[in-house]
């Protein structure tokens, strides 16, 4: 450990994070390496062509952006186009269904003949008035170094959005707002991606989830980047590349030695990396065995079922009044009605796959159809991109296949519960004659992406502000090491798809470079 380091810094797991991170300090000056285990950098925002011989390059874990901040594309001269939705959501319910669009007016007349009440869709007007004021406040800190509660408190301004967001269950301001247990399943689903958790958790875990889904770029709104999620890894990896940062792939790294002044990375294959500073793409318990030290923090635990299809054509719907096109070209949401999200919440923790999951799907393809080859284009073809809620990865310790089997099946039929025809019948075959669906448990994710339970955030997502007085001014990165940090998702203000990890992750090191 006393010889010189080879290098500035060695960034372990290519990720988006760690890709930004290496992007940045490639573009100050620093001698950079990124080590990833995989064949190929991006981590969850890699996208591929899983079905043999079928032209659709598909976003397998990450679908959406909303949390990259803007800014920090520019700053990296990533030009990535984002489509918007035109529709916001599509929920059925029963022969109809409630549909959000940018068309005010007829969101209005649909909320209003879901719910029976036309009071409810000025409630929904304003909490998300008062969502987007938070978002506009809160947004702009994530890139900043850590707050205190009490200045976070103040920049919001508003104690009774503080109230509902941040300090009693997201249950009671969903509520005292809503009276429809459609629109009040609507709101919570937001709560509830990629967590297991129920709307009145004592420890807020739904309302940390739900802040980061609401806030992005200041808006919260998600959009459809072009060419798939891909199309961002594929520019970081050559932001990187042009930096003059080095990517090593299929290198697995096994330990990490440091003395907080220099360290050393050893890899399965035998190479030993030296370098001054080490930045962690991986979760925290993962950093924490790579040192050789206990984890502090639970095991974590992911809680998704995904789904990836591609389809001859979109299914007919049950509702007459609303296309599928309409339907699929936002968030096509099912078993989403409050009481129903918590049957489900309570089955999954009883230990049986729910029995009708709840779940979100979307179609890529309708808003951006470059993902699709010519042939699949003219024959008219689509993808399914799916992403059912409350399967935590303990339903599947036992017999995992049996328990997959079960969960696709349970979730299928959810879906065909809203639909005049069965999606299976839809689905396109693959040169082999077998239909183009793929499902990821959380054991699967954990297999392929290194993410612990098959955790998408690596860990619970935590407040975006400092709980010590130690962490005021820090930038929510830093670990017991000073010479590393973790910059993937589960870092403070972490989870996601939006590189602020990454961001945040240089910011760090070159601070801790300027003071060197």
């Amino acid at each position: 450990m006393g010889k010189r380091a080879e290098l500035d810094a060695v960034v372990v797991g290519g990720g988006h994070n760690g890709l930004v991170a290496a992007a940045l300090l490639a573009r100050a000056g620093l001698s950079v390496t990124v080590l990833e285990r995989r064949d190929r950098v991006g981590g969850a925002v890699a996208s591929s062509s899983p079905f043999p011989g079928v032209g659709a390059r598909l976003s397998r874990y990450s679908y959406l952006l909303s949390l990259f901040p803007a800014p920090l594309l520019q700053a990296l001269g990533v030009s990535l186009e984002l489509r918007p939705r035109r529709i916001a959501a599509y929920v059925p319910d029963g022969d109809g269904g409630l549909l959000l669009s940018d068309d005010e007016d007829r969101a209005r007349l649909s909320m209003t003949a879901i719910a029976g009440d036309p009071n409810e869709f000025e409630a929904w007007q304003s909490f998300h008035r008062m969502l987007r004021e938070v978002a506009r406040r809160v947004f702009p800190t994530l890139t900043e170094p850590l707050r205190s509660r009490a200045e976070l408190r103040a920049l919001i301004g508003d104690e009774a959005a503080w109230r509902a967001l941040f300090d009693e269950p997201l249950s009671a301001v969903i509520e005292r707002t809503f009276s429809s247990d459609l629109i009040r399943g609507v709101v919570l689903t937001d709560a509830l991606i990629g967590m297991f958790a129920a709307a009145d958790d004592p420890e807020l875990r739904q309302n940390r989830c739900f802040l980061y889904h609401v806030i992005g770029n200041g808006t919260g709104r998600w959009d459809v980047p072009v060419g798939g999620m891909g199309a961002l890894s594929d520019a970081l990896a050559a932001c990187c590349r042009g930096a003059g940062a080095q990517l090593k792939t299929g290198t697995e790294v096994v330990s990490i030695e440091t003395d907080g002044g220099a360290a050393e990375v050893h890899c399965a294959d035998g190479q030993r990396l030296s370098a001054r500073r080490v930045l962690a793409c991986v979760a925290p318990v993962v950093l924490s065995r790579l040192l050789g030290e206990p984890a502090t923090d639970p095991a974590p635990e992911g809680s998704q079922l995904k789904l990836n299809m591609v389809l001859t054509r979109l299914p007919k719907l049950r509702d007459p009044a609303v296309s599928p096109a309409d339907a699929f070209a936002g968030t096509f949401r099912v078993g989403e009605g409050y009481a129903a999200i918590q049957r489900a919440f309570d089955e999954a923790s009883a230990g049986v796959i729910p029995t009708v999951p709840p779940f979100e799907v979307y179609c890529h393809s309708l808003t951006d159809a470059t993902i699709l080859s010519a042939e699949l284009r003219a024959a008219g073809a689509q993808t399914l991109s799916l992403f059912a809620m409350h399967m935590p990865a303990r339903l599947f310790a036992g017999d995992a296949a049996s328990a997959k089997q079960d969960a696709v099946a349970a979730t299928l039929r959810s879906m065909n519960s809203a639909l005049a025809e069965r999606i299976e019948d839809c689905l396109w075959l693959d040169e082999d004659g077998s239909p183009c669906i793929e499902a990821l448990t959380p054991p699967e994710i954990e297999d392929e992406l290194g993410m612990p339970g098959g955790h998408i955030f690596h860990r619970d997502l935590t407040w975006p502000y400092a709980e010590s007085d130690e962490e005021v001014g820090q930038w929510g990165v830093e670990t017991d090491y000073p010479n590393v940090w973790i910059c993937g998702a589960g870092a403070r203000r972490g989870g996601a798809v939006s590189g602020i990890p990454g961001h945040n992750a240089a910011r760090a090191v070159l601070e801790a470079e300027a003071r060197s």
